[in-house]
């Protein structure tokens, strides 16, 4: 087990974490394709997008797996409103319907880049979603198709969500 940071407030443990992307796969599964493919945003998407394709395996939903390398935060703590591609898709999604699948919504950069370059690349349909959707701190790039959780307005660690590269591994938010 992992020990809980003392310097950190726990906002969602472990078990609420795997409720709460149980119910998403619940309400994505009948709007996926057989042929879909799932796309996670690196890094933080890691965490959620392997949760998320194993419960939506078991509702019948086994999705084709690819992914895109995008930043928006670098080492910082906030985005810096544009995203960088570090690496793109490697899989043909042309006439194929797309779930991107993130952990976080906040400015909404990165998920709108990703949304943007699948319909390039020719996808048929591009459906998004993330763990957290946090309250838009302005106007947000792109609302997600769905999400897992309503987060609070606040900076947000564990689940695959960071500070500067650390805390990604923590199995709860905080």
């Amino acid at each position: 087990m992992i020990e809980a940071d003392e310097r950190l407030k726990i906002l969602l443990n472990a078990e609420a974490v795997g409720d709460h992307v149980e119910r998403l796969a619940e309400r994505l599964a009948p709007r996926l394709a057989d042929d879909a493919i799932g796309v996670c945003l690196l890094l933080g998407g890691l965490w959620f997008a392997a949760d998320l394709t194993r419960a939506l395996a078991r509702r019948q939903r086994r999705l084709a797996y690819d992914a895109l390398w995008l930043s928006s935060y670098g080492e910082g703590v906030e985005s810096a409103g544009a995203c960088v591609v570090l690496a793109g898709l490697q899989r043909p999604v042309i006439g194929r319907q797309v779930l991107i699948i993130d952990d976080v919504a906040d400015s909404g950069v990165s998920l709108a880049q990703a949304v943007r370059m699948a319909h390039e690349s020719g996808a048929r349909e591009v459906l998004s979603c993330v763990f957290a959707r946090k309250p838009a701190p302005g106007t947000r790039a792109i609302e997600p198709d769905d999400f897992a959780w309503d987060a609070p307005a606040r900076f947000l660690v564990g689940y695959g969500m960071d500070m500067a590269g650390r805390y990604r591994d923590l199995p709860y938010v905080a």
